[in-house]
């Protein structure tokens, strides 16, 4: 049987907390994600997530002093397959991407 479900997710945090089932990221690996979208779309247009400017951009909305301790957060979340490196810059996984209009999930018995 076919259903259809809407969802609103009005936040880039909470598009991503949608999908996180998926990826397993903890509370503040998805705030620093989600920070890193928001703050890659505002700099550089979302052509990539993880330029200095952009941690610099999360570690001041997350109060951190050094955004080089974003690092560590940022291989975290490329283990877990949120994002990955085509070629020099850090792409997000499409299921994570606010701007993918329409994903469909089957569920097989």
């Amino acid at each position: 049987m076919k259903q259809r479900l809407t969802i609103k997710a009005n936040t880039t945090f909470k598009y991503m907390k949608l999908w996180n089932g998926v990826f397993d990221l903890t509370h503040t690996e998805l705030r620093v994600l989600a920070s890193m979208v928001d703050n890659s779309e505002r700099l550089n247009g979302g052509k990539s997530i993880s330029t200095p400017a952009v941690k610099k951009a999360v570690a001041a909305d997350m109060n951190r002093k050094d955004f080089n301790t974003l690092n560590n957060y940022v291989k975290k979340i490329k283990d877990k397959g949120a994002i990955f490196k085509q070629g020099n810059r850090y792409v997000l996984h499409r299921l994570l991407n606010p701007k993918t209009k329409h994903i469909e999930v089957n569920i097989l018995e």
